[in-house]
């Protein structure tokens, strides 16, 4: 192990306290999460702001954040002629065996103009894995995601937060698309990275828990089928795409959501075996349930899934298929990654 150092720099687009909070928090995500840092990791984070940004010290907003155990330092930067002005840069040190070539600094906003020869070749990594439900695609993309320093982004979370709020506002999530369609604008979901796990938050409060529910998995794929629903949802996540490499799981995501990703994966396992390890993962978290009806939602998602309209579920021409049935956890993982490392060669 060894300390490495990220730089970053970004602008706060006004001297305002949030604005300068703002600036300060995207930074330090962008710097942990394209580096694949854990947050017990950190042994230090130094800022340095230009003396126009007056209102708020930025260290307050990785507090905010949730990082409390790391010494933070905030200082003014000397007054140059002609420098970029609302300038925040920080210096994030961290424990590490990565090699100093492994590391990615992070400008944004008007300080890309600082390190051009960064900004200038950023081309992210886009990994995008389809699959049936329960064939493991979440688990196996989040730990991979984590080895390699990519985000994760998890697009069925997303289908059933809204499931969720379907169901927490009466809606039938089947018949009552109408009301749904109408309430989409009252729905605002946020992926957050906090002490290095990814928390969804439905409407400010944390569902992460909530939406893993069987009922809301059934719900999922029911609102997924409802074009509106599904064009609000994807132009959120291609958005995700576009600032950093990731791993995106869902349904429909090589042939649809991101359709240009440098590695599509086609990861499944038979009925049998996906509603073996759902009932084995509901069970070990004390969830009481049927493995019949488990079963049976499975061949239901299966159903619904690949026979919708719009971008049903299928294994795309250029997509690789991953069966995983007689796969452990580890080995599925390891094939993943094998897959995204034959890009450098």
């Amino acid at each position: 192990m060894a300390v490495r150092a990220v730089r970053g720099a970004t602008t706060a687009d006004n001297n305002t306290r949030e604005d300068i909070l703002d600036a300060a928090a995207e930074t330090v995500k962008e710097i942990i999460d394209r580096n694949g840092i854990n947050t017990e990791d950190i042994t230090d984070i130094t800022f340095t702001v230009t003396k126009d940004l007056t209102k708020a010290f930025p260290a307050a907003a990785v507090r905010r954040m949730g990082i409390t155990d790391v010494p933070l330092l905030d200082m003014a930067a000397p007054f140059v002629e002609g420098s970029l002005e609302k300038c925040i840069r920080v210096i994030v040190r961290f424990n590490t065996e990565k090699k100093n070539s492994e590391i990615h600094h992070v400008y944004l906003k008007g300080a890309k103009v600082l390190r051009p020869d960064i900004t200038a070749k950023e081309t992210y990594i886009s990994v995008a894995v389809d699959g049936p439900a329960g064939a493991g695609k979440s688990s196996v993309s989040k730990a991979v995601a984590k080895d390699l320093g990519y985000v994760y982004i998890d697009t069925g979370a997303m289908y059933r937060s809204v499931a969720l709020y379907a169901i927490q506002n009466g809606i039938d999530c089947k018949t009552d698309t109408d009301k749904l369609i109408k309430k989409l604008d009252d729905i605002r979901i946020e992926i957050k990275y906090e002490d290095g796990a990814q928390h969804i938050y439905l409407n400010g409060s944390d569902v992460s828990k909530a939406i893993r529910e069987e009922k809301v998995s059934v719900g999922a794929s029911d609102v997924a089928v409802i074009p509106e629903v599904r064009k609000k949802l994807v132009s959120l996540q291609q958005n995700m795409a576009k600032t950093a490499n990731v791993i995106m799981d869902g349904r429909d995501i090589c042939s649809y959501v991101l359709p240009n990703a440098q590695v599509k994966i086609f990861l499944t396992a038979s009925v049998e075996k996906r509603a073996e390890r759902r009932y084995r993962e509901l069970t070990e978290k004390g969830v009481s349930c049927d493995f019949e009806k488990i079963k049976s939602d499975i061949e239901y998602r299966d159903k619904n899934d690949s026979e919708r309209k719009t971008a049903p579920l299928k294994c795309a021409p250029d997509a690789v298929l991953l069966d995983t049935s007689d796969m452990t956890f580890e080995q599925s993982a390891e094939a993943v990654k094998a897959l995204i490392k034959k890009i450098g060669d």
